[in-house]
Order: C-alpha cells, then sequence, then structure tokens
C-alpha cells in the first residue's frame, strides 16, 4: 500500500471523506460501491467494487465473439480491462479504459468504425482502435463494456456481425451480473 499523507476523522455518523485527489485519481464517483477489508494490522482497505471482476463467464464470453467475429475481444468493467481474447492478455490485462471511452461508457452510446468518423482507442497505453464497442446495461447502471479491437496499425471496418455479437454479449453479461 502507498502512504497518501492524508488523516481524516470520522464523524458522529460513522462517515469519513474521501478526499477529491484520490477519488479522481481512482475514478470514484458519486454512488460507485465500495468493498471494504481489514487487515491483520487494523488496516481498513476501500476497493472499488466491479460486479464485472466476479463474473466468471466473462472470459468465457469473450473468447467465444472473438472466435466468431474473428477479431480480437476485450470487456471491459468501468475503469479496467476484464476480459481479453484473440490477442496478448499480457498486453492488455488491467489496463485502464481511456477517457474516450469513459465518455462513451458515460454517454451509454455504442461505437462502430464504420458509421462513426474519429477512431476510439478504447486502452490507455495501447495502440488498438476499437472496431465496434457496446455498454453493459445492469439494472439500469452502466457496468462496463464489450468490444472488438485491431491491432496497432490494422484498420479494421465493423461489420453487422461485430455490432451484433457486442449487442449480445452486453446484454447477456447485464443479465448475468442482474442474476
Amino acid at each position: 500500500m502507498k502512504a497518501t499523507g492524508i488523516v481524516r476523522r470520522i464523524d458522529d455518523l460513522g462517515r469519513v471523506v474521501i478526499p477529491k485527489e484520490i477519488r479522481r485519481t481512482m475514478r470514484i464517483r458519486e454512488g460507485d460501491p465500495l468493498e471494504i477489508y481489514t487487515g491483520p494490522e487494523g488496516e481498513v482497505v476501500f476497493k472499488k467494487y466491479s460486479a464485472m471482476g466476479e463474473l466468471e463467464n466473462a472470459a468465457e464470453a469473450c473468447e467465444v465473439i472473438s472466435k466468431l467475429g474473428g477479431a480480437p475481444a476485450v470487456i471491459f468493467d468501468r475503469d479496467h480491462v476484464v476480459a481479453v481474447s484473440g490477442t496478448q492478455k499480457k498486453e492488455y490485462s488491467e489496463r485502464r479504459i481511456s477517457a474516450a471511452l469513459e465518455d462513451l461508457l458515460e454517454q451509454r452510446s455504442s461505437y462502430s468504425a464504420a458509421s462513426d468518423g474519429a477512431p476510439l482507442k478504447p486502452i490507455e497505453g495501447i495502440d488498438s482502435r476499437a472496431i465496434a464497442m457496446t455498454p453493459i446495461i445492469s439494472a439500469g447502471d452502466v457496468a462496463g463494456a464489450v468490444a472488438f479491437v485491431s491491432n496497432g496499425g490494422d484498420d479494421v471496418k465493423a461489420n453487422d456481425r461485430h455490432v451484433m455479437l457486442t449487442k449480445v454479449a452486453a446484454m447477456f453479461l447485464g443479465k448475468q451480473i442482474e442474476s
């Protein structure tokens, strides 16, 4: 763990304010669920909860759509890559989503390289572009996204199959989170 040097007091209702700088850095938004852990030496640790990270089916769904779509597939929660298939997993694993993808998720917007003008780089630090992307909606909230990506300089356009597969996988995973 990294020390921040910030000290906060608990109020009379047992609340602690997480400083704005930490919320911004960790992408913690109002209403985000946090998991609370305790350690043997008295530590209390808050960790962002990801329903997508709890799903056992995410990796399998990613593998199936990658094979059916003939392109690398990636499944995201609201912050990170959760599952990858069809490309090197080490390169993508646990990477943060880009600000552009985060904006699309906030708007609940889908993306298709065939119809949308500007290319979308969905992952920070990787030169891949989205071919097609659909947000995962569960119980009315955005839980993440399903996307096909191209590797580096590949200029792959989305087709109807890519778009449909991201929609199907997003709906399936959204229902899995709800149950």
